[in-house]
């Protein structure tokens, strides 16, 4: 019987993934094998979790859990059912005033530092992937990162955990009820696991070697240290399950200790001759308190030194130059200023190329860390097209580490790895290092299979250190746990496995695993496809930020199917690659909001709305393309239609009831899937009469000024959607009269568009049209760029900032001498400072959308709002809504699946008002919150 059948007993069916699309999209995470699953579900509970367990004994199939993907390894894939528990397990509670945090295991790990940042605090695991990695994964692969070392990990700051076993018994270590009745009801795991304790507690040589191994960052294996930490049964199980992979049980639920979130940061990149010496200076550097202290060879230096706002001495350094991106961090300043001083003191006896620049400046600090977490990705986009990308994770003792990163370099030059790149946590004598190999044949696969081999003798044999430090051991590390621990504590492992999972269909082969082979076999390939799609290594860093990610797919997922489809049309299977390209039309395309936020978390900017754009063009016929070309030449006409249209729309709806409209619409929506949906949010056109008068200023502040003001064709479309406030147009002109300046409607409006229609839709000749048309009418009526331009929809204003690759070159010259500004910019910038501000509201919201984020003006969004009112709430879920233009009306269930988890926070409380700055947005966070959002110039409009 086929799976997806069998599994709707446990889960509807809307939360069982069988088609061809699903099982090949999330066959793939960020580590560099692949597995086809059987089945992706998406349990909503614990009861769904346990009749999973059944389900997986009953058949004998495989259960592997899986968070952010984010996952190196090997542990997050799966031939059997994959568990996806990124989208229903993101609840988070902040207790005993922030020091302390409950989690479930799908919740990123930077969103738990958000609800913890009023309370100064944040988790102690901070790995580069925090962003996108979730808990379930950080918890259960052990991760640690730049900061919190041995210490401040997962293992050691985890306080309680809910877990249930494979065969569905559950337990917490938070009810002490549950100590007794897990002794009495797992009496077989209990005795097992304390006879283990009893034989490693009894041998002082292997009591020792545990003891020392964890002195350094130590991932390799079950975490054995629960046996020497722990005495009760329950307790070392629960600490053995971070770690374990997901090979032991499912972690629930957690509560974290946090530590602090320190205030004052100051940081510093050193530049050094070699790494050899770099490795000198960790001593004096940690003697001063430096909390961070991260390495990067000359090799990586390379692949991030074009990046904009990095210091121009990295492009100067010598061929074996390395560097150290070093931070200290303080509850107070004074303290702060005493470790840098420590540290520069030893200066004079360190072989620095230049001298040490600190930085006390958010804003460039957190640039450079985010350089230095996208590594990994950004030395991945470079290589060769069709190469593999795989990063290790080793440690060594802090004195042994510039010799052992010498024997590694040693080894790269033998077997030719010649883009090999060396960085990582020097501190605690962590290294990454990435390598790109082909596995397009025999031999390359050999080679990779010796080199490995002789990275195990340099770690282990050499150096005495660890072969994976936080990453986890996985798939390539499987065959190896042994030569690290010995025979008899890997016996130990292996008997904590059998007992815990007898029929061993938790993530199988994953830690244990008896295939010496199994670290090359099952290896991602990456075909050559284009070049958008090329650079990606499927980190999923990008996952979080894509509005569709809980309705279709994501970003990485988007790309993972276009190298399906070229695998399956290399390999000529003619029915699974329609059947794939097919199933593509909805999940990649049509939900794709190209909204383009996944480019601002993708370390080599990527922006898969732009691949989506351009996979929209070549879908159009030339029969399309021209309609969209005489469209552009007669805008006017179309908002006219569009006017026309919405105007007998609201007088239906007027007539026969305010639903009337939604459910004609549905229904033709049933027949003829393009027709837009009508929502409650549509209100009759607005009035345009103001835009032929605005009218002078009643007074004039300060030094007159004058803005060309562009009306949107979205303001001039869509009214506010209240019959007693002014419409958009109105408030804007309002608001720049009571500031003293004056407004110039742009002449002929009508027929004017900022063209992001049809970039959006991938129209390119109409796109082109519209761009060229536009910026020539605000040449001329600018007067050469002597007027500043503004807009009233952000939307539109980042097109028009964005336009000028598809200008010709007398346009180009043009458009360089304009100035556009945002409502934002023109509100923050021009009007603000000429307001004397005597009333505020209490408390207010707001909704920054996707274009405010990617022209860096959110913070004058917020900054303006606060002017305004007491208390100004962004909240910890904003993010795209899913709308783009149309594409809410389209599919409005991009946007209700969109908006979902912001409105589910900003439902908990009362504001005074709802502000963003794009009128589609404001539709729909409306809808989903039930509150009328409206742009912020009403905000102003109101108390100036």
């Amino acid at each position: 019987m086929d799976i997806g059948i069998q599994l709707k007993a446990i889960l509807p069916e809307d939360r069982i993934k069988t088609r061809l699309i699903d099982v090949l999209s999330y066959a793939s995470d960020a580590g560099f094998y692949r597995l086809i699953p059987k089945a992706v579900v998406q349990p909503k509970n614990e009861a769904e979790i346990i009749a999973l367990f059944g389900f997986s004994a009953q058949n004998n199939i495989p259960l592997v859990f899986r968070t952010g993907g984010t996952s190196l390894s090997g542990q997050a894939i799966t031939d059997g059912i994959l568990v996806d528990l990124s989208q229903y397990w993101d609840k988070v509670s902040v207790e005993d005033n922030g020091t302390m945090v409950r989690v479930q295991p799908g919740i990123t790990g930077a969103m738990v530092n958000a609800n913890l940042k009023y309370f100064k605090t944040k988790i102690g695991p901070d790995p580069a992937s925090i962003n996108a990695a979730m808990m379930g994964g950080i918890l259960s692969n052990n991760s640690s990162g730049m900061c919190c070392g041995v210490k401040l990990n997962s293992y050691h700051t985890v306080k309680h955990i809910r877990f249930i076993l494979p065969d569905g018994k559950q337990f917490t270590t938070e009810n002490p009820a549950d100590y007794a009745r897990f002794t009495s009801e797992c009496t077989t795991i209990s005795d097992t696991l304390l006879q283990v304790r009893s034989k490693i507690i009894g041998d002082s040589a292997m009591y020792e070697k545990i003891r020392r191994k964890y002195q350094q960052k130590n991932t390799v294996g079950y975490s054995l240290n629960a046996f020497v930490d722990f005495e009760h049964p329950l307790d070392i199980l629960a600490h053995l399950l971070i770690g374990a992979e997901g090979t032991l049980a499912f972690i629930a639920e957690a509560v974290l200790e946090t530590i602090p979130d320190y205030k004052y940061k100051s940081t510093a990149l050193l530049y050094f001759p070699d790494i050899f010496t770099a490795c000198q200076s960790l001593v004096p550097l940690i003697d001063a308190g430096a909390r961070a202290v991260e390495l990067m060879d000359r090799a990586s230096l390379y692949a991030i030194e074009d990046l904009p706002h990095l210091p121009a001495a990295i492009k100067t350094l010598p061929e074996n130059a390395a560097a150290l991106l070093i931070e200290f961090q303080e509850d107070n300043y004074e303290q702060l200023e005493q470790g840098v001083n420590r540290f520069l003191a030893e200066v004079p006896g360190l072989s620095l190329l230049h001298p040490p620049v600190f930085t006390n400046d958010p804003v460039e600090q957190q640039y450079y860390w985010k350089v230095r977490k996208g590594l990994f990705p950004s030395v991945g986009a470079v290589r060769v097209s069709g190469s593999t990308v795989i990063l290790e994770d080793v440690a060594f003792p802090v004195a042994k580490l510039g010799e052992a990163i010498i024997d590694l370099q040693k080894l790269f030059k033998k077997y030719s790895y010649d883009n090999a790149i060396v960085f990582g946590h020097a501190k605690d004598g962590n290294i990454h290092f990435v390598i790109t190999p082909s596995f397009n044949s025999d031999a390359e696969v050999e080679r990779y299979d010796h080199f490995m081999r002789e990275v195990v003798d340099v770690v282990i044999k050499k150096h005495d250190g660890t072969l994976k430090a936080e990453h986890g051991t996985g798939r390539n590390m499987a065959p190896f746990v042994e030569t690290e621990w010995g025979g008899e504590l890997y016996e130990l492992m292996k008997l904590v496995k059998q007992v815990v999972d007898p029929n061993n269909l938790l993530n199988p082969g994953v830690i244990i695993n008896e295939d010496k082979n199994v670290h090359i076999k099952n290896i991602k390939l990456l075909p050559t496809v284009e070049s958008e799609v090329d650079k990606c290594i499927e980190c999923g860093y990008c996952e979080h930020k894509c509005p569709s990610r809980n309705l279709t797919t994501t970003p990485r997922r988007r790309i993972v199917i276009r190298r399906e489809l070229k695998k399956l049309q290399q390999s000529n299977a003619k029915a699974d690659y329609e059947t794939l390209l097919r199933q593509s039309q909805y999940e990649v395309l049509d939900t794709c909001a190209v909204d383009g936020m996944c480019a601002s978390e993708c370390p080599v900017d990527i922006n898969t709305g732009e691949l989506v754009k351009r996979l929209r063009r070549e879908n159009h016929s030339a029969f399309a393309n021209g309609i969209a070309l005489f469209v552009a030449k007669n805008f006017g006409l179309l908002v006219w239609s569009a006017r026309a249209a919405l105007k007998a729309g609201s007088i239906i709806n007027k007539l026969f009831g305010k639903r009337s409209m939604f459910r004609l619409t549905t229904g033709l929506k049933k027949i003829v899937n393009g027709i837009p949906l009508w929502t409650d949010q549509i209100a009759y056109p607005p009035d345009l009469a103001i835009l032929d008068d605005p009218g002078e200023p009643s007074i004039v502040i300060g030094q007159k000024d004058k803005v060309l003001y562009f009306p949107s064709c979205i303001s001039r479309m869509l009214g506010s959607g209240h019959d007693d406030k002014k419409n958009i147009m109105e408030a804007f002109i309002s608001v720049s009269h009571k500031a003293g300046i004056e407004v110039e409607v742009l002449p002929h409006y009508a027929g004017s568009c900022c063209s992001q229609i049809f970039s959006s839709k991938g129209y390119k000749t109409a796109y082109e049209h519209t761009a060229n048309k536009i910026i020539e009418k605000l040449w001329w009526e600018s007067k050469h760029g002597i007027i500043k331009i503004v807009i009233d929809v952000s939307s539109c204003a980042y097109s028009l900032k964005n336009l000028r690759h598809a200008l010709s070159e007398e346009n180009q010259t043009r458009y360089d001498q304009l100035t556009i500004l945002d409502n934002v910019d023109y509100l923050h910038d021009i009007v603000l400072p000429r307001l004397h501000i005597t009333e505020k509201l209490d408390n207010i919201v707001l909704h920054p959308v996707c274009s405010l984020q990617k022209m860096h003006t959110q913070d004058k969004f917020v900054h303006l709002a606060k002017q305004f009112a007491n208390e100004v709430t962004v909240p910890l879920h904003a993010g795209c809504c899913g709308m783009a233009g149309d594409r809410g009306f389209l599919f409005p269930e991009l946007t209700n699946s969109a908006t979902m988890p912001e409105a589910l926070e900003v439902k908990q409380h009362e504001y005074d008002g709802y502000y963003s700055s794009t009128k589609t947005c404001e539709m729909a966070l409306s809808h989903a919150v039930g509150e009328n959002y409206e742009s912020i110039l009403y905000l102003l409009d109101e108390l100036i």
